[in-house]
């Protein structure tokens, strides 16, 4: 009898259901469990389907070295629901740079503990906020399910029609592409056209594969997002969609080498109706999409939804779902303002490297006070004491210099394992003149770490790095990881290369420094945790104007897209749009001046830049708009964001922290926009010296992109400013309290 009661509790139950709402009413999420046993959830906002019933689950991959002919069980079904729970949390929390003082962390939570019949347990945990909801999958230690390897996540996100998306194919390696925007049948027919096969390195997955952050909008006008949150020792997740072809066997890409096959749910799992989104991991070289050991936990799932697109912008759910920051002492992380020996190499005018001797360099084979210089290296002495001035002059904290170390003359060729030391400088670097005389001025150098994708050549000299970095008065350091990693095979956004940026991070914050990292995996909210991830880029930055342009409408969609997990080194301030009036770049950047100044407040990042030439903001016809780069502030106490449409136009005000002065800036698309401002947020009964940089009457991101006002006047709350954005423009507002 025993055993006949301990076989009907295994079995999977019916629709055993839990149900959870927001704080304030407005998101529902039901869970259940099917005949089959597959855990279900799905979700509405103010009664209107988000997601509509998807399933939940992993597929695991056998391990080699198990028992012969051991097979191994997914934990997709045979599942009943063990125990339930549900809770209420609430806190405010104050980050240490953000763009609000105080954060609220508000949510009601279900916990629901899952077993097979294998005596496996699984646990999903949600929590709804009253913007969104996150869940993840929890793997108590357990004799049964010890070390498990990943083949794939199949959480599925079935959307409740045709959504339009703004989104970038789904790859392994990169984000920088252009955004698309289509409807969600369409995905499939753009994909072609979409991947930027020029850059270092691609590996597109499916011809409806997709990167999250995915914002997307409803023809009833919602606005829903797909993310992660708290992505750690896991890999990155993208989203493959299920088309009205996703039954099609293997398709080869034009433009490219790089042949992909959908990701089939296996036969024993039928595909989910079109319009689902599949959870879709980076493999690591061995084609795993995880090792993991109980206990253990998957990164946030996140769906935000509302009614108000501004409400994506002032979205917390990222940051809250990430655990408190670990960091004890923080008083050495700050907001930075810098500029740097960076945009004259990028334009193509200069070279990182010193010679142009060796077809291919060894560094312990080169003595390079005897190398012959190419003249056009341009961290040299007398270029970086030139900023130094320049920052000093102008209140801007740092410099960053690129190219100041030896091994650039072949840093991105075949593959190369041992390509950088980190702490050898070219011989016109004089690394203790320059920081001493940079010291002397009340500023600091940036330093630059280009580890060419070589992971396991930084982890071996990085300590040598930091020290160094220690020595010389280092606060903050510039990664980058351009190519293909190294170990060989590996991707970007792999659980191993995820693994080995939070090293980086961690490593850094025992030697106090911030770090902003370049084409390393997305962020998911890791600088709550770890604060010292000041920056990043993850995205198709400032650079790419350069390198044939971006579309006027980027900047109106990264904010709902890139910047969600967390902020980017744009590198922004490009006064001088038309580059071939300084260099042989026939490249032009595809905003106005004022455009320019708006993403110091519309692009989020507590580490800003002033990325064009010291000799181009002093320019008589520019130097007097460079006066908004030096008053805006990276750190603010609040911030309000006053009108927004996807890939249209963003209108955010902020205050700066520690003070009663304002900021307001405006991005807007190719159309161009007309704004109106209430100045209700300002302090009842103050008076505020009002500045406004805003488009002349005749500007135009292509004909006139330079054409400028400045005007002044004095405002106090309830105010009104009406401003015209022209085409591919913007504006922005300094109140600066009396």
């Amino acid at each position: 009898m025993k055993k006949l009661l301990l076989s009907l509790a295994m079995l999977p139950l019916m629709a055993i259901a839990g149900n959870v709402k927001s704080p304030n009413g407005n998101i529902e999420l039901k869970f259940s469990v099917n005949k089959e046993g597959r855990p279900v959830y799905e979700m509405t906002y103010k009664g209107r389907e988000v997601i509509k019933p998807s399933f939940l689950g992993l597929e695991l991959a056998k391990d080699k070295h198990a028992s012969a002919g051991l097979k191994e069980t997914d934990l997709m079904d045979g599942f009943s629901i063990k125990d339930e729970k549900t809770s209420e949390f609430d806190e405010t929390w104050q980050p240490v740079w953000g763009e609000t003082k105080n954060i609220r962390n508000h949510y009601n939570e279900l916990t629901v503990t899952l077993q097979q019949q294998q005596r496996r347990e699984m646990t999903i945990r949600f929590r709804v906020y009253d913007d969104g909801i996150g869940f993840r999958y929890e793997f108590p230690q357990q004799a049964n399910l010890n070390y498990f390897l990943i083949k794939e996540e199949h959480t599925e996100f079935a959307m409740a029609g045709d959504h339009t998306a703004w989104w970038l194919p789904g790859d392994y390696d990169t984000q920088e592409q252009e955004t698309q925007e289509c409807k969600l049948s369409e995905i499939r027919e753009k994909m072609k056209t979409a991947v930027n096969w020029s850059n270092s390195s691609v590996a597109v997955f499916s011809p409806t594969g997709v990167q999250t952050s995915l914002q997307m909008k409803s023809n009833d006008g919602l606005y829903i997002n797909i993310h992660e949150a708290a992505c750690l020792d896991y890999a990155t997740m993208h989203l493959e969609l299920v088309d009205a072809e996703t039954k099609a066997l293997t398709t080869q890409l034009g433009g490219g080498s790089n042949a992909y096959t959908p990701n089939p749910t296996p036969s024993a799992y039928p595909l989910p109706k079109p319009m689902t989104f599949v959870s879709h991991l980076t493999p690591d070289a061995t084609g795993l999409k995880g090792c993991m050991q109980t206990p253990c936990s998957t990164p946030w799932r996140t769906v935000m939804v509302s009614d108000d697109a501004r409400d994506m912008l002032s979205n917390n759910l990222i940051l809250n779902l990430n655990e408190p920051c670990k960091i004890e002492d923080t008083s050495w992380i700050h907001p930075t303002k810098y500029c740097g020996v960076w945009w004259e190499m990028i334009v193509g005018r200069g070279n990182w490297h010193y010679t142009n001797e060796f077809p291919s360099i060894q560094l312990d084979k080169i003595d390079w006070t005897k190398v012959k210089p190419n003249g056009t290296h341009c961290a040299n002495n007398e270029t970086v004491k030139r900023y130094i001035d320049f920052a000093a002059k102008n209140g801007l904290d740092e410099v960053l210099v690129e190219g100041w170390n030896v091994g650039w003359e072949d840093w991105a060729n075949m593959w190369k394992r041992d390509v950088f030391d980190f702490v050898t400088p070219y011989p016109d670097f004089d690394i203790k003149m320059l920081n001493d005389y940079a010291h002397s001025k009340g500023v600091k150098i940036l330093m630059h770490h280009e580890t060419s994708s070589s992971t396991q050549n930084y982890e071996r000299h990085i300590k040598e790095a930091y020290e160094l970095m220690n020595k010389y008065g280092y606060d903050a350091v510039k990664t980058g990881y351009v190519g293909d990693i190294i170990p060989r095979g590996d991707h970007h956004y792999s659980q191993s290369m995820n693994n080995h940026y939070l090293y980086v991070i961690k490593e850094a914050a025992k030697h106090h420094i911030m770090v902003n990292s370049h084409e390393a995996t997305r962020p998911t909210g890791l600088c709550r945790t770890y604060p010292n991830l000041v920056g990043g880029e993850s995205a198709r930055g400032t650079e790419y104007e350069a390198f044939g342009g971006s579309r006027p409408d980027h900047t109106c969609i990264l904010p709902f897209t890139r910047l969600q997990g967390g902020p980017m080194d744009y590198t922004p301030g490009i006064f001088e749009t038309q580059l071939s009036t300084w260099s042989k770049n026939t490249s032009w950047v595809r905003t106005t001046l004022c455009g320019q100044l708006a993403l110091y407040l519309t692009m989020y990042s507590p580490l800003q830049m002033a990325a064009d030439l010291p000799e181009n903001y002093e320019r008589p016809d520019l130097a007097p708009a460079f006066q908004f780069i030096r008053d805006v502030a990276c750190d603010w106490d609040d911030s309000k964001y006053l009108e927004a449409e996807p890939a249209d136009y963003i209108t955010v005000a902020r205050k700066a922290k520690g003070t009663d002065n304002w900021f307001v800036g405006g991005k807007c698309d190719e159309n161009g926009h007309k704004t109106t401002i209430k100045l209700d947020f300002l302090n009842k009964g103050k008076k505020y010296e009002c500045t406004i940089y805003a488009d002349a009457k005749d500007a135009h991101y292509e004909k006139n992109p330079k054409a400028f006002t400045i005007t002044k006047r004095v405002v106090k709350q309830g105010d009104v400013l009406k401003i015209n954005e022209a085409p591919g423009g913007g504006f922005a507002v300094s109140l600066m309290a009396k």
